[in-house]
């Protein structure tokens, strides 16, 4: 399979799956001269979680026995590694492991980083202008108190979703006491809706695409002066939040004993929608293992605006359906017809590369998932299980090995799969997904 941008452009109009790699990928050190982002920005948001882990432990009991840390853990996959190589006719060399931000404190997402992390620097920014706090050395406790409860109220932070990035800035901004709106597409599950409004968020559906609800849900927040808005297509706050996983995966592989480095690589598979959370969780993790580390975001077949956005250079100047695809999906979490312009922009030079899959590969190892594992996870999260058979199993990948001399580093290699979310979900959810798993039509 060549991996000609055009030619694959027309098997993504086909539907057929692809493993694309980027090939004009520079060392981290070139990327990083000319990349909008950099490492002091990734340390800042660094410090400002580390003041606000005050708050978290009041605030969020669950936290107080990790010291107020949002974070998650790893779990090594070794009867899911089994069915991989069985169902693919692969060796995978190395370990398997699944990064379980479906466990995240709070909100159960990896959309509880970024947007967890833009609603806490928008209430600081409100505290410190209005002389609720003294200063960044005050006690971050007070964020919790009524008195910042009944300041907060006065102000709207709004936020346009598929689902779990409204989940984690509706229950986030509802705990500071501000008043929420969540605009929602047709592709949000009712349970996430029923579970905001039961917080008290106040939830505005939209019977048409992600796209569109963030463009209503931003011209609603403009016409209010005192209202914030949560943008995930153009948010850089909500970018940088997701890169606080860098220093923590660093610091989780060293107490586990994994070593990261020339001779033992780290490959990364993360399900990836308009972009934010990929982008920013391998931009955090570019920081802490540079070179070392091969990240790839994943995509449905029939939604994979970031390899249309990237592999045509017009980047959110396209939407899937500009290629001839319908753009639904039942991995919600991923059904953003047109990517993040300034993420694809920004991760172009740092993503090894990415590859789709069909709906009935991610069903199948869904309920793969809980048979083998019992580890019940969304379909979105699913997608960076195939992400191994796609870069040992496919030319291309193969060819991506080759270019970088990873293949005699295969048996000293960590894959992990970034789980996006699925814990939050009502169990007869868990159970409709995991009888459709049953019934996929999946054949390798």
């Amino acid at each position: 399979m060549s991996n000609n941008k055009q030619e694959i452009l027309e098997r993504i109009k086909k539907q057929e799956p692809v493993f694309w790699y980027n090939d004009e990928r520079p060392t981290f050190e070139e990327a990083m001269k000319t990349n909008r982002f950099s490492r002091e920005q990734v340390e800042d948001v660094e410090q400002r979680m580390e003041r606000f882990k005050a708050f978290f432990k009041v605030a969020y009991p669950e936290t107080a026995s990790a010291g107020g840390v949002i974070e998650s853990g790893l779990t090594k996959l070794d009867h899911l590694k089994g069915a991989l190589e069985k169902a693919y006719n692969l060796t995978i060399d190395g370990n398997l492991y699944l990064k379980r931000d479906d466990t995240l404190p709070i909100s159960g997402t990896v959309k509880a980083r970024g947007a967890i992390y833009e609603v806490l620097k928008h209430a600081e920014k409100l505290a410190l202008e209005n002389g609720l706090l003294t200063g960044i050395d005050d006690d971050y406790a007070k964020f919790n108190s009524d008195e910042f409860k009944k300041f907060f109220s006065q102000y709207t932070v709004m936020v346009g979703t598929t689902g779990n990035l409204g989940i984690s800035v509706g229950i986030m901004a509802e705990k500071f006491g501000f008043d929420v709106t969540v605009h929602m597409s047709y592709d949000a599950k009712e349970w996430k809706k029923e579970l905001l409004r039961s917080k008290g968020v106040r939830v505005v559906e939209h019977q048409t695409n992600f796209t569109e609800a963030v463009t209503r849900g931003r011209i609603d927040s403009e016409s209010n002066p005192y209202s914030y808005f949560v943008d995930d297509e153009r948010s850089e706050d909500l970018f940088l939040g997701y890169t606080i996983a860098g220093s923590r995966l660093y610091q989780q592989l060293k107490d586990m004993n994994i070593t990261v480095d020339e001779e033992h690589p780290l490959f990364m598979y993360m399900p990836c929608g308009i972009g934010g959370s990929p982008g920013g969780v391998a931009f955090g993790l570019k920081q802490y293992f540079g070179d070392h580390i091969h990240c790839f975001h994943a995509q449905p077949t029939t939604m994979p605006s970031m390899l249309c956005g990237v592999l045509s250079g017009q980047y959110d100047g396209v939407s899937v359906v500009d290629f001839g695809l319908e753009g639904k999906t039942i991995m919600d979490g991923l059904a953003v017809p047109r990517t993040s312009g300034f993420v694809a922009q920004a991760m172009e030079t740092l993503f090894s590369g990415g590859y789709t899959m069909t709906e009935a590969e991610v069903m199948h190892w869904l309920s793969a998932l809980v048979d083998l594992e019992d580890i019940p996870l969304e379909p979105a999260a699913i997608a960076g299980i195939p992400g191994v058979n796609a870069l040992l199993n496919s030319e291309n990948g193969r060819a991506y090995l080759e270019k970088y001399n990873l293949v005699d580093k295969l048996k000293n290699a960590t894959h992990i799969a970034w789980a996006t979310g699925g814990s939050m979900m009502p169990d007869n959810y868990k159970q409709e997904y995991y009888k459709e798993g049953k019934r996929s039509p999946f054949n390798a």
